[in-house]
């Protein structure tokens, strides 16, 4: 079958992470995705070596795309980028505040250009305001939007193991792209879609942000346990695996207590008998549920909390989730070998997985593009 978006041309001047996050799902679902380079190539590549010897975030949202190195400063290489451009249907961009403009690739004089083209800038902080002008990085933003300070424990903020900052954009400008798209279809004319970091985690942190605007202040830092429901922690079982629960509602609260704690007099006890009540007196809570979990070992735990239909989940190193039952792969093609990747979560008409693209070696295909637009 084909893909939705076959038959479509991105050009991709970007690197690190936001920007190829949004291309790569956009070559996902057929995309034609050229992805511009500098001699060096994106930084992305040099990141790490972990992958037989190739970049582990480069592997993860370049597969499908292909690479053309070029300097958008060079006159030959500028003009061949327009020439793309004028067939073009989606302009991502993700450099440093101004310089794509200042090099002659702001997204108003190309959409003058090409009404049709949908133009995507993805920044730190957006085009406006006094940090417009900043660099700005993943845990820069963490930082910034008071993410780091409601994570970790109580001793120190933490970053979030991931690059959710730069994920998120990604997220947000693909969602935007496949909109415009629609919007396109119904009336011919291209968009300009601005994205930043900030904005992406401000939405976010919508929850904590109410918090401190409007309720008893931010969540404080618990560790791996919620600010604002109960329980809902880790507890070890007998053989000391750590396993975590999640009591979302009274109805729940009242079988937890009956059927696993087997003690079904705490579920109406007034220190316990609402969340709000739960989370004021959590630490002996705790203690309550920590004492019944060590009866257990792990899976006669285990086997007790899903007969009760309570939530739980094991706390795995990223060892344990690579053996995980549930762990979906694909493999994708890289200059070093096959790969297998998290499979793309989405099922669309029982299709698990869509066969991705491969990984492109520096320049792989600048020999054909710069053949195929030379005038």
């Amino acid at each position: 079958m084909p893909r939705p978006l076959e038959g479509l041309l991105v050009l991709a001047l970007e690197q690190a992470v936001a920007a190829p996050y949004c291309s790569s799902r956009l070559a996902d679902a057929g995309a034609r995705v050229i992805k511009i380079e500098r001699a060096e190539g994106d930084f992305a590549r040099g990141y790490d070596r972990a992958v037989k010897g190739e970049a582990s975030y480069f592997v993860w949202l370049n597969r499908g795309k292909e690479s053309l190195i070029a300097d958008i400063k060079d006159p030959a290489d500028a003009a061949l980028l327009h020439r793309i451009l004028a067939r073009a249907d989606v302009f991502i961009q993700n450099l440093l505040p101004g310089a794509a403009e200042r090099a002659g690739f702001g997204s108003a004089d190309l959409r003058a250009a090409n009404p049709r083209l949908i133009t995507v800038d993805i920044s730190g902080y957006g085009d406006t305001g006094p940090y417009a002008a900043m660099k700005s990085y993943d845990m820069l933003v963490q930082a910034e939007t008071g993410l780091a300070s409601i994570t970790g424990g109580p001793d120190a903020p933490a970053r979030v193991g991931v690059s959710v900052c730069d994920i998120a954009a990604g997220m947000y400008a693909h969602q935007a792209v496949l909109e415009a798209l629609i919007r396109r279809g119904r009336t011919g004319k291209g968009a300009s879609i601005k994205v930043s970091l900030f904005d992406g985690m401000a939405d976010w942190m919508a929850v904590p942000l109410l918090f401190s605007d409007y309720g008893p202040g931010a969540p404080r830092r618990v560790g791996l346990s919620h600010p604002s429901v109960a329980p809902y922690d880790p507890f070890p079982s007998a053989d000391g695996t750590p396993v975590l629960i999640s009591i979302q509602n009274d109805r729940e609260w009242h079988r937890f207590c009956a059927d696993v704690l087997e003690q079904p007099a705490l579920a109406t006890d007034p220190d316990y008998a609402t969340n709000v009540r739960r989370v004021a007196n959590r630490m002996r809570l705790n203690a309550l549920i920590a004492d019944a979990f060590a009866r257990h070992g792990t899976q006669a735990l285990c086997a007790r909390l899903l007969a009760a239909g309570i939530a739980f989940g094991r706390v795995n190193s990223v060892a344990e989730f690579s053996r995980h039952p549930q762990l979906r792969r694909v493999e994708v093609d890289t200059p070093a070998g096959a790969v297998a990747i998290p499979a793309p979560p989405a099922v669309v008409d029982g299709r698990r997985s869509p066969a991705l693209g491969p990984v492109p070696a520096l320049d792989a295909h600048g020999a054909a593009i710069r053949k195929e637009f030379a005038s």
